[in-house]
């Protein structure tokens, strides 16, 4: 079978166009996942700020809880002891 000029071209042009094509998909498929890249970085920092916000708040709940045992002592020092049951007669 003999292979002439023109079905040749075609075939490289065939190629050529696969190739240019399949490199456009490439960068356009680079660019995107750049982008989104620096959307979950910038995600990434408010999700930090917000686990930072979450800590002081278990601080804060943390001291107030000690405070509040502490203030139950005090309380059930100043009422005393309950009185024993005694049955009426």
């Amino acid at each position: 079978m003999i292979v002439t000029p023109d079905v040749i071209g075609v075939v490289v042009a065939v190629f050529v166009a696969a190739v240019g094509f399949a490199g456009v998909i490439a960068g356009m498929l680079h660019r995107q996942t750049l982008r989104l890249d620096a959307r979950f970085d910038k995600m990434d920092a408010r999700f930090d700020k917000v686990d930072e916000r979450f800590d002081k708040v278990d601080e804060r709940f943390a001291r107030v809880e000690a405070e509040l045992v502490e203030v139950k002592i005090a309380v059930a020092r100043i009422e005393g002891p309950r009185p024993p049951f005694t049955l009426a007669r």
